[in-house]
């Protein structure tokens, strides 16, 4: 007898532990058995990242010129999280009547999608712009070194990649996207930017028959214009941003056309192969040396300077507020005093173009 009221009392404790347990459970569940407590997931974290631009030239004639521009986001590891490329391959000959230079094509390759027209001939059945995109998304994740170090084997008159992975959705030639890549990763004047929220990247490139000057019907030059800008936006609005500029020369001597360059080159030895941006250039552009004073400070900037003052500017804005914006008193208090109309274009552009 005594036996069984020690299980009773055993059983009865049992019961209201049980008791006790379920009421705290289903007091800390809203007293709904039906519902559950959501995970916390942590805060997402700022971080800092670097933009960088970098242009390649390459592939100049008498009917051609050719800038391959990268832009890349870096991660505090120096590794590539987001990449963009385009080619400006602007191409121009005589009119009809052979006595003047008009250009045929200054939209970009990545402009003319299908209208490229590399498909027909790519052997795996893919547009420029789809190829590029596939180097794009290859990068990722990688450094400045291991983009140098991608081994390249020639295909006819091409160096195309001979990695499996690339050359699954990239079997042109990438010398121009590598060495783009590269200076992009390695650019010293890029914009560095914190945040914790997503982001998208785009590249703008604009070209453009400057002026021209003519001596006579055998000689004379025609300027081209050609911009580039690169920006992180989030929320439709800049975070960073970067421009720049070439400009080449298209010469007519003697009744032939030639391609060649007016302070925009390493050397004079150089100049028709080696082709600098305006960035590039820095003191040797020649602006400081020209004082251009607009705001009474005597103060004249370099180019690349008053680039650098527009990139800072323009943080914040849409695109639309860039392709409004006017030489105000802050970009004057800036030493910002270029001309901006271009600059304004081709980087609402790249606010347009991220992605």
């Amino acid at each position: 007898m005594k036996n069984k009221k020690v299980l009773i009392i055993a059983i009865v404790a049992v019961v209201v532990v049980l008791a006790v347990v379920l009421g705290v459970a289903l007091a800390g569940n809203n007293s709904d058995p039906t519902t559950t407590t959501p995970t916390k997931k942590p805060a997402p974290q700022t971080q800092t990242y670097k933009l960088g631009m970098g242009v390649a030239f390459g592939g100049h004639s008498a009917t051609e010129s050719n800038a391959t521009v990268a832009t890349v986001v870096l991660d505090k590891d120096g590794k590539i999280v987001a990449c963009r490329l385009d080619v400006a391959q602007n191409k121009y000959g005589f009119d009809e009547d052979e006595e003047e230079v008009v250009f045929t094509r200054l939209e970009t390759k990545m402009e003319l999608k299908e209208g490229y027209n590399m498909k027909p001939a790519s052997p795996i059945g893919k547009e420029w712009y789809e190829q590029a995109k596939a180097f794009e998304a290859f990068v990722v994740g990688k450094t400045a070194a291991e983009v140098e170090a991608l081994t390249v084997v020639q295909n006819g008159s091409h160096w195309v990649s001979n990695d499996p992975v690339l050359s699954a959705g990239c079997t042109m030639d990438i010398v121009d996207f590598k060495a783009a890549v590269v200076k992009a990763c390695k650019d010293e004047q890029g914009m560095s930017f914190e945040t914790d929220k997503t982001f998208t990247l785009g590249l703008g490139i604009n070209s453009a028959n400057d002026s021209s000057s003519a001596e006579d019907e055998e000689n004379y030059l025609v300027k081209m214009n050609v911009e580039f800008a690169a920006s992180v936006v989030i929320g439709g609005k800049v975070v960073a941003t970067v421009n720049d500029a070439y400009q080449p020369n298209i010469t007519v001597e003697d009744g032939e056309v030639v391609l060649a360059t007016v302070g925009t080159f390493a050397g004079q030895a150089d100049k028709n192969n080696t082709f600098m941006t305006k960035r590039e250039l820095k003191e040797t552009y020649g602006m400081d040396a020209a004082h251009v004073d607009k705001n009474g400070d005597d103060v004249s900037l370099e180019w690349y300077l008053q680039s650098k003052a527009y990139s800072e500017h323009v943080v914040g804005k849409t695109a639309a507020e860039i392709e409004g914006l006017v030489a105000d008193d802050a970009l004057l208090e800036a030493d910002c005093t270029i001309y901006i109309g271009g600059i304004n274009a081709v980087v609402a552009e790249s606010v347009t173009n991220a992605r």
